[in-house]
This record gives C-alpha cells, structure tokens and sequence, in this order.
C-alpha cells in the first residue's frame, strides 16, 4: 500500500468487493486518518466496513504484531468492530437483469436449503422427527440422495442436539439400514454432541464455536443443526419465552446469526421444532401453523418442512415443505420399512409383500381402465355424469367395487391428469351442472348428442395435484398428465 501517505487508488482493491472488512490501524495520528479515509474510499464496495479503535493505554504505533507479542485477547478487540457503511445492500432493476452470473448452488437440492438459508423441520411427538433426522444428515454429509433430496457433494455438518444420550445415539447409528458406502463418506463430515445441557447464550455461543473449530479445524462447515430449539433458547431478557417475538428474533439474531458470522456466512441452517397436534382441515389449508411459538420464527426461515401422520395406527408420514427461494416440492409419502425410510407412492396403498402389492397394483390399474372406458362409452351414449353420479351408476358393476371404490379412483386419475372436467354442459344441450367440479371428462372423448351428432369434449378445469382446487385449464387443445416420474 506504499504507506500511510500514498493515494490510494493506487492500490487494487476489487479483492474486497463484497467481503467484510475490519481495519486494524497503527496506534497513531497518521494511522488512523489512513483508516478513516480508506474506509470513506471502501464504502459501497464492502459488505461490511469497520476500523478498530486502539485501547488508549497502548503505546505509541501499536499495533496487531504488538497485541500478538503481548497475548492481548484479539479475539474480544474484533468483536468490538462496528460496520460503518450504513448501508443496506441495493439494486436497480436494471443491474439485477443484467447479472448474468449462476445462482449459487443449492446446499440441498432442489432449493431446500440455500448457501445462507434456514430451513426449520417440525413433526409432533413420537412421529420420528429425530430419527428422519439422523438418516437425513448422514445422507447429505455422505454427498448422497435421501428421498429424492440431494446434497452437491458431502457435506461437511455438526449437529448440535439436547435429546439423545451417547449410549442411544450410537445404538441408533449402529441399527441404521445405510449402506457401508454411505457410512464410510459420511463418517468424518457429520459430528454430533450427545444430548448436551447448555443455553445458547453468549457463553453457549463461544463454546459451540470453540467445538465446531476443533472438529472443523481449516475447515468451514456447510451446515449448522440445532435440535430442538426449546432446549437451547436464549431470548435474551431473564424469563423470556419462545412464544414472545421479541425473544424468538433476539434468539434467531443474536445467536443464530451470530454463529453463522463467526462460521461461514454462505453455512446453512437447520433448526428443529416441535408442533402442535392439528385437525385434517387445518393440514390442508396450511401445514405450517402447526409450528409452536412465536410466528415471528416462520417469517425468518427460507424453507419448512414438516413430517405429520394423519393416522396415529398407520406407519406412513406425510412430508410437506414450504420454499420461499424456489417452487413448491410435492408433498411425499414416507415411511420407515425394516429401519430403512423409503418413499411411497403417493397414489397407491401401502404394500406389504411385493407380490401381494402386484396383485393390488395390476387391480388398480384395471379398475383405472375400466373407468376411463367406460367414461368414453357412456358419452358416446350421449350420458354425462359428475364423479357421484358415475360411482352411482356403475356401483358393483364391472368388477368396479363400491361407491366409494369407485370415487376414490376417479379421484386419483383426476389427481394425475387422466380425468378432467368440463362446465359447458349447455353448449352440449345437456342440463346445467351444479358440481363443485364439473361433469367429467377423459383425452379424445365424444358425446352424442339429442340430434345424434357428435361432439367433442374439451375439459375446461382440471384438479390441481397440490392442492385438490379446481383451476382453469389454458388450453384445452393439449391434455396434460400430472402422473410423477418415479426416480
């Protein structure tokens, strides 16, 4: 930099841009006006600009070598760094168009968890949240897939958990139907503590760095997992709760954000939470009420996921996520079969014995068959019916089943795209239909009308597979299938 008096856009300083900046000046006058003039110079080029201010007992130019000579605490001097940029980052929309630059790649796939991202998982008791878990994290620091979520390479992950004793931990380890490949990547990126009694307040805060640092050491670590939050919370004031805002943003800020600064500012998140117990209607309107505490905690994180099971006999788990950073993953269904988390197909029962489950499967799809011909056919006969009129007719006919049978399958083909819906009954010379759908209709269908001429029938909504609404289809000319690929 050619001293204290040089100019200083003589020096290159794009090494800089975007990072944060703490300047350390020689504890004299020249010293410090060169700090102070070249943090003017820096301001909108760094993420974070700060120049220290030398304690007044120190001598005469002292400086960094001093206070390492000397075993000053470095450590709390930096801490004392105050960001003098006094701006929020900014862009026009003109810059944000032109950036041409790749997104980041995700930390968990698809968008799941982003480089700076929080993702909170909750389930309610007993639903095998920290079992998930466990699969979850050897997965992604072993660089593999888990129920179709896919780390980019292993991850390197500490999980800081208060629940499980090192006994049951390692017992759990050692039960895990992973494969040994998996277990040899993943056994030196993801470290645990065992069920640790601490409060995550500045102390707790120094202490976890401290553990990630010797387990990490010139190593960042990709992701940060605390569980469950309870445990450890901190609201800041004697006596606050995880229900009070104020306490759940102190904790979310001043601690959680704090270890992601002293770690690795592009590390990943993953908070555990429990949730409260909710009715059927409230899962579908919006799963992510359930989270307990204060909702202050929902607007902070990028993504939720929370594992729920409809029935407390059945050994399926419903996933379901939210993505503020990209589009909505479709809820899954998994469960745990022989110690070993498997997904499902979300349009099928649960299989027991494999050639039980193809005897099911090779039912269902002929039962489908049947229903779609039989849809055709009758339009042909110039008859239209909504989904209750044709389980009411065709009940116990064709080898159909009940009413119900029947309604569950059109329901199904409906979900993946192979029925749709028509409200233009009129245009048919047919009755008016009052179905919150519609009349159903299948691909290339006929309907023979009072003149016995034919026409065709061209859906005009269809089931949204996400959500069960009825929306509009954009174009009626193309029949679009829903049915998920299977990886």
């Amino acid at each position: 930099m050619c001293g204290a008096n040089a100019p200083l856009e003589k020096t290159d300083w794009s090494y800089l841009k975007d990072k944060e900046v703490i300047i350390w000046p020689d504890n004299d006058e020249a010293g410090i006006n060169y700090a102070n003039k070249l943090a003017d110079y820096l301001s909108g080029k760094c993420s974070f600009i700060s120049v220290l201010r030398p304690p007044n007992d120190k001598k005469d130019k002292w400086d960094a070598y001093d206070a390492v000579a000397e075993n000053f605490d470095v450590r709390s001097f930096l801490n004392t760094a105050k960001d003098l940029s006094k701006k929020l980052p900014s862009f026009t929309i003109s810059e944000l168009l032109s950036d041409i630059s790749p997104m980041p790649q995700d930390l968990i796939f698809p968008r799941l968890l982003t480089p700076g991202g929080l993702l909170l998982i909750g389930g309610a008791p007993k639903v095998g949240k920290s079992d998930f878990l466990i699969n979850f994290l050897i997965h992604m620091a072993a660089g593999e897939s888990f129920l179709g979520l896919k780390p980019p390479r292993p991850l390197r992950i500490f999980y800081l958990q208060a629940e499980i004793g090192y006994h049951y931990m390692r017992e759990r380890i050692k039960k895990l139907k992973v494969s040994k490949e998996i277990i040899r990547k993943a056994s030196n990126n993801l470290v645990s503590t065992t069920n640790i009694q601490m409060i995550l307040n500045d102390d707790g805060v120094d202490t976890v760095y401290k553990t990630i640092a010797h387990n990490f050491p010139n190593q960042k670590i990709d992701i940060l997992c605390i569980d469950p939050i309870r445990n450890l919370f901190d609201g800041g004031a004697p006596g606050s709760s995880e229900n009070d805002n104020n306490a759940m943003l102190f904790f979310l800020q001043n601690r959680i954000e704090k270890l992601r600064s002293m770690l690795n500012p592009d590390m990943g998140i993953i908070l555990c939470h429990h949730t409260k117990k909710i009715k059927k209607k409230e899962v579908e309107e919006d799963p992510f009420q359930a989270f307990s505490g204060a909702g202050s905690l929902r607007s902070f994180y990028s993504s939720g996921l929370i594992l729920h099971r409809p029935d407390e006999l059945d050994s399926r788990i419903n996933l379901y996520f939210e993505l503020r950073n990209g589009s909505s993953i479709p809820r899954k269904i998994v469960e745990k079969e022989n110690n070993k988390w498997v997904e499902l197909n979300p349009y099928s029962e649960r299989l027991i014995k494999q050639d039980y489950g193809s005897k099911l499967d090779a039912e269902r799809h002929r039962k489908s068959d049947v229903v779609l011909d039989l849809i055709a056919e009758e339009a042909l006969k110039g008859n239209l019916y909504t989904s209750n009129q044709f389980a009411e007719k065709f009940e116990s006919k064709a080898s159909l089943g009940g009413n119900k049978t029947i309604r569950e399958r059109i329901s199904v083909l409906a979900t993946k795209g192979y029925i749709k819906f028509t409200n233009e009954a009129t245009s048919l010379g047919y009755e008016r239909c009052r179905s919150k759908y519609g009349l159903i209709c299948v691909e290339n269908m006929e309907f023979t009308n009072s003149s016995g001429s034919k026409q065709s029938v061209l859906p005009t909504h269809f089931k949204c597979p996400n959500t069960g609404a009825a929306l509009p289809v954009e174009n009626n000319k193309i029949w679009v299938l829903h049915e998920e690929v299977e990886s």
